[in-house]
This record gives C-alpha cells, structure tokens and sequence, in this order.
C-alpha cells in the first residue's frame, strides 16, 4: 500500500469524507553544507521519499491531525499555540505563522504519514511544516507564495522547537523540479534549475542509523561560532555582512583575534562556498567526476574543520574512496543520518554487500540503503 493510498483510506475511515491530498518531499543537498545559515549558497533537491497529508475543513475552529506512522493524535485551537519538542509544535509553530500573515477561518481534520526514514539528514522537519503550510494555503485560500510559505515553516522551527535552521530545506522542499538541482542562493532566495543527467550513474543514501536531532546546542553552536568570527571581521571591513562576503585573506588577516575552534568553523563555510560554485560549473558540463572530488573534500571539511560528522559517517566515506565510488559524504545538519553517494550503477550491489558484511562488525548496526530519485516540490494530488 503506497502512503498516498493509507492516508487517503485513513482518512475517509475517521472523517467519513474524501480529503484533499498533498504530497510534501524530503530533500538531499548535492553539495553545500551550513551555508544557507551563512548567506552562502546550496545546492539542494527534492527526492521521491515523501509525506502525504489528507487534509479537509473541520466543523469547527479545532485543529484535529492523527499522525498515522507513531499512532498519535492532537486536537488543539489556535488559541492553544506552544513551543516543544513533538510533531505537533511544528506544525503549531505552521499555523503561528499563517496567522501572523493571514485570517485563518476555521480548523481543519488531518491525517498524515510518511515514507521519509527519520533522523536519516533527509528534511523530515521541514517536509512537514512545508507540506502542512501549503496545505492549509491551498485550503483556505490564503494566497501566500512558496517563499513566505517556506520563510513561515523556517520560523516555526526557530521559534517553536528552539532549532536555528537555514531555509534551505523548507525551499527545496517547495520549489524542487523533477530531474534538476538548485543552485539557490540564500541571501536573495534566487534560485537557478540545473538539469542533472546521471547517466550511468545514481544517487544511494547510506543511513548510518546514527540518529540527530538539529534541535540539539551542537547544531546551534555551529551557528554561534559563525555569527561571532563575523562579529569580529566586520569591524575591520565594509560591507560584511556575513561569512559570504569574507574571503581568505580577510579571514587571515583577523586570524590573530579569533578563537581557533571560531577560525576553522568559519574557514570550513568560505571553503564549501568556493566548492558550490565550482561544482555548479562542472553540473553544466556534466562532469560528474570532477563533481564527485568536490562531495568527498566537503566531507573531509564537515569531519575536520567543522566537526559535525561522526565515526560512522567517517568509516563509510573512506570506505567509499577506497572503492573508487565517484563521490561521497556526509548530508545534512551532521551528527549521524546518511552519507550520500554518486555511485556508477554497476558498482552499487558488491558496494552495499561489502558495507553490510564490514559495517557491522566495526558499529554494531545494520545500515539501511536507500536509492532515491529527484522530485518535484509540495504538490497537490489531483
């Protein structure tokens, strides 16, 4: 039974009606991790793991939404908005948000589930508040665009689960088209599609089955180390506004006055931009092994300067250079999840055979595979 078919089931079984029906993606990231937060840029997707929402006005102002995969339900009204750490303070935090925006007439009855694997680095979070918001944007007619939509879902993340996350993975998750990557720079949210042709390659996810949670003061220090190497630059230069507009040599020249552990942080950002822009030129040439060099520096960067991977996410990338796999590393806000992989198609079987048999032995745990292909962003299912 696909998601879509148990939501919509789910649904007609508990509310005795047909719902609309929406489908919210996950998001993998090509390349360019901790920039969005940084005004740098990312080059993200939407992937075919998804959340499906079966969503219709309620008969009265009560928010009432079952999540089918953890068998729970929440009935709240828009008077009864709290911060948390449950599925449904993000989806408060959605609701907070449109009505900070726009005249919300009633409640609604919702039901949803997910194929997305949790706290593997796939966007999970934000697929839900995206999904939710343009739910009830569709719903209600509130006419607010897939920016403000993906501006609100990044707010309820701040402002009601305490997780200072960029935009990157609400914006994937809304504007992604089938077979093509963003170059999304997130100072002025412009975006550029770039078709990606793989050829006799594909994408594979690794889930270390590390699980994170970017709630966590790890992931939020990373931030604060930014914003205080910046507090420190600006002073000496003009027209800094963020770590996007610092070079190397800037970053040496007030190298004395930083912390170390600040210095590598912000040096790993200025690095990984120079890679997104790099990577989107070898994209346009479909040049996947050039771009494949790029994914396994960015890994090596994320482990050593930054300090967001961990031993299993380390061991798979080694593993994968010493089996010539084109590119691998780590994805996501780090601390576990998945590695991503650019693996040539014949390599892939012997390749997870051999990960299954070592991988265990080193961790103790069964990695899970994933072959995922790119999608297209929160959809209504007509």
């Amino acid at each position: 039974m696909t998601v879509q078919t148990k939501v919509d089931s789910y649904f007609h079984n508990e509310f005795n009606k047909k719902p609309f029906l929406f489908i919210a993606p996950g998001r993998i990231n090509m390349i360019g991790e901790h920039t969005d937060y940084n005004d740098g840029f990312v080059m993200p997707t939407a992937i075919d793991k998804h959340f499906v929402f079966g969503i219709a006005p309620g008969e009265s102002e009560f928010f009432t939404i079952h999540a089918i995969d953890v068998n729970e339900k929440v009935t709240f009204s828009k008077n009864e908005l709290k911060p948390g750490h449950g599925w449904q303070n993000y989806l408060m935090g959605v609701v907070d948000g449109l009505m900070r925006r726009r005249k919300i007439p009633g409640g609604v009855n919702c039901v949803f589930s997910s194929n997305i694997p949790g706290g593997a680095g796939l966007s999970s979070s934000a697929a839900l508040c995206s999904g939710f918001g343009f739910a009830l944007n569709e719903l209600f007619q509130l006419n607010l665009d897939r920016l403000e939509l993906a501006k609100i879902s990044q707010e309820s993340e701040h402002r009601f689960i305490g997780a200072k996350v960029g935009i990157m993975d609400m914006y994937a998750s809304l504007f992604s088209k089938k077979d093509s990557v963003m170059l999304l720079d997130c100072r002025n949210y412009k975006h550029e599609y770039l078709p990606i042709q793989f050829y006799d390659h594909k994408i594979l996810l690794i889930d270390t089955k590390v699980k994170h949670t970017l709630a966590t003061s790890e992931y939020n220090s990373r931030r604060e180390a930014c914003e205080e190497g910046i507090r420190i630059i600006q002073p000496h230069f003009e027209n800094v506004k963020a770590l996007r507009d610092v070079s190397l040599s800037m970053l040496e020249k007030v190298r004395p006055e930083l912390d170390k552990m600040v210095f590598k942080r912000c040096l790993f950002i200025l690095e990984e931009i120079d890679r997104i822009q790099k990577a989107a030129v070898y994209l346009k040439a479909n040049d996947l092994i050039s771009f494949g060099k790029l994914m396994y520096e960015t890994h090596w960067g994320l482990s050593q300067k930054y300090e967001v991977s961990c031993a299993e996410s380390d061991w798979l990338v080694r593993f994968a250079e010493a089996n010539q796999i084109t590119g691998a590393r780590q994805m996501g806000g780090g601390f576990g999840g998945c590695t991503i992989n650019l693996i040539h198609k014949e390599q892939q079987s012997g390749f997870e055979e051999q990960i299954q048999k070592k991988y265990f032995g080193e961790f103790k745990k069964e990695p899970d595979f994933y072959s995922v292909n790119l999608a297209d962003g929160v959809h209504e299912v007509i």
